[in-house]
């Protein structure tokens, strides 16, 4: 009779500590969310990291929610530009995933989509669309043809279709994205902002600017009311008006709006981060087309620093800015340290 008491006693005691976990990570994945939609990926890298921790303890190190929590730490990095540290969580994460009973799932989805946009952002093109169409053949197929997923997926592969030069592909890309986000959450949604704003990127890039400046000030206009005025979208929408501002000959206009951003930037997540590398080298580029080489010539320096932190030391996107730091370095006269910057970008732009 003892011995069947302790047995029950013993259950009990499991059953409540199964319960206290299973709710402590219920909490940590809500802050988790929190901290991603309003940008603090830097405090969420640790909370990210304990939800994984507690996952792995609850459910095994092959279980699905493992590889969900997987793909959360693995976002917040790529989120702060540490994409090295993002890639062998995103490659565990897939390696679960692929290997269960059905591999085409909406967590398979998430990551192709995930790790797709990792590359892209490194310049790896090549990886990145095979794996964007994975994500919305699979989208498609478990979700429908108007579901906010799947949008994310079509402007995801626009932004690469754009990079590549290629806008007639990209723009349907971006007007279907549109129109089903459109539809999911009204006029006044922050990914209609986004989605937006790209296309008013993509317009700039053609020399519309009849085109896009209505849908850059509309675009911001919706980010600031609906997410607030120091969100990663309104950066981003900061700096495509400051383009498209410098295409118009407006350059303190530009200036405004890249300062504002980069101020944004650097408030949330510190002054040499992977966040500001495309700030700094708009704000560079403008100093410099001035003639402002004084300006100029420091934020080149940080851009390349945070250059070489996220993309490595040989990295293909490090040509331009330090063929513009030398640029900048020659005029200031600094005539040896100039032709060793131009030395190593002519070096980087004749890698395959």
């Amino acid at each position: 009779m003892l011995r069947r008491s302790l047995v029950w006693v013993l259950g009990i005691a499991v059953l409540a500590h199964a319960a206290l976990a299973q709710e402590q990570l219920e909490q940590l994945n809500q802050q988790l969310a929190d901290l991603y939609r309003s940008g603090k990926y830097a405090e969420g890298a640790p909370v990210a990291y304990e939800a994984l921790r507690l996952t792995e303890q609850f459910y095994g190190p092959q279980h699905a929610n493992v590889a969900e929590s997987l793909n959360n730490l693995a976002e917040m990095y790529r989120m702060m530009g540490r994409f090295e540290e993002a890639k062998p969580y995103y490659d565990r994460a897939l390696a679960i995933t692929e290997a269960s009973s059905e591999p085409e799932n909406i967590l398979a989805a998430a990551l192709y989509n995930n790790v797709g946009e990792m590359h892209r952002l490194q310049g790896d093109y090549e990886q990145a669309e095979p794996l964007y169409r994975k994500a919305i053949d699979i989208r498609e197929k478990l979700l429908g043809f108007e579901h906010a997923d799947l949008a994310q997926s079509l402007n995801n592969l626009a932004l690469l279709k754009a990079a590549q030069g290629k806008p007639a592909e990209a723009e349907p890309l971006y007007e279907r994205a549109l129109a089903i986000y459109r539809k999911a959450g009204g006029e006044e949604h922050p990914l209609v902002a986004a989605t937006m704003s790209n296309l008013a990127e993509l317009y700039r890039s053609q020399q519309k600017y009849a085109l896009a400046r209505p849908l850059y000030e509309k675009a911001l206009a919706i980010a600031e009311k609906t997410i607030g005025a120091e969100s990663p979208t309104v950066v981003m929408n900061l700096n495509n008006q400051a383009l498209l501002h410098m295409a118009e000959n407006r350059p303190r206009d530009a200036e405004r709006l890249l300062q504002r951003a980069l101020n944004i930037q650097e408030k949330a997540y510190g002054r040499d981060t992977a966040s500001s590398f495309t700030t700094l080298v708009n704000l560079a580029t403008l100093y410099q087309n001035q003639g402002r080489d004084k300006d100029s010539e420091p934020l080149w320096r940080r851009v390349v620093t945070i250059g070489e932190k996220a993309y490595g030391a040989n990295h293909a996107a490090l040509a331009v800015p330090l063929a513009r730091l030398a640029e900048a370095s020659r005029k200031l006269g600094k005539a040896e340290e100039a032709a060793q910057l131009e030395q190593r970008a002519k070096q980087l732009t004749a890698r395959p």
